[in-house]
């Protein structure tokens, strides 16, 4: 299972996946949409929307498993914030994928070293033990 970080949403809107990546990432849409509360705030409230890229961001979203910030998760972040220099909102997302045992999708691995997070990058594909089978 996975979880689709922020950043992979808005290359997967404006195409900028690379095409080694394409098929595993439509597989995670299709089969592990999940993503952070936080992603979901931090897509829709991405200042680079139009009025009509905002209204299919928001339906794309509709798809997606959203976990929101349980007791759990904010006991993970505050061991997190404790113990690395990570911004809060990457914490609850890191803190999200390891309550729940998910792969982070992130092509911001390097905000998440130090976490105990497992990535992949569609990016990077030598940087995660992960297929890129869907």
């Amino acid at each position: 299972m996975y979880l689709v970080d922020t950043n992979i949403l808005i290359y997967h809107f404006d195409g900028s996946i690379p095409a080694p990546s394409k098929d595993k990432l439509n597989s995670i849409f299709r089969k592990h949409f999940t993503v952070s509360v936080i992603t979901g705030m931090e897509f829709l409230g991405f200042r680079g929307h139009t009025s009509d890229s905002f209204k299919k961001a928001d339906r794309f979203l509709s798809f997606a498993k959203v976990i929101g910030i349980e007791e759990a998760i904010v006991a993970k972040v505050i061991e997190i914030l404790r113990s690395s220099a990570i911004k809060l909102p990457d914490a609850v997302i890191a803190a999200t994928a390891l309550i729940y045992d998910l792969i982070l999708v992130t092509r911001n691995s390097n905000d998440f070293s130090g976490c105990g997070v497992s990535c992949f990058n569609p990016f990077d594909t030598t940087c995660c033990n992960e297929p890129l089978t869907p």
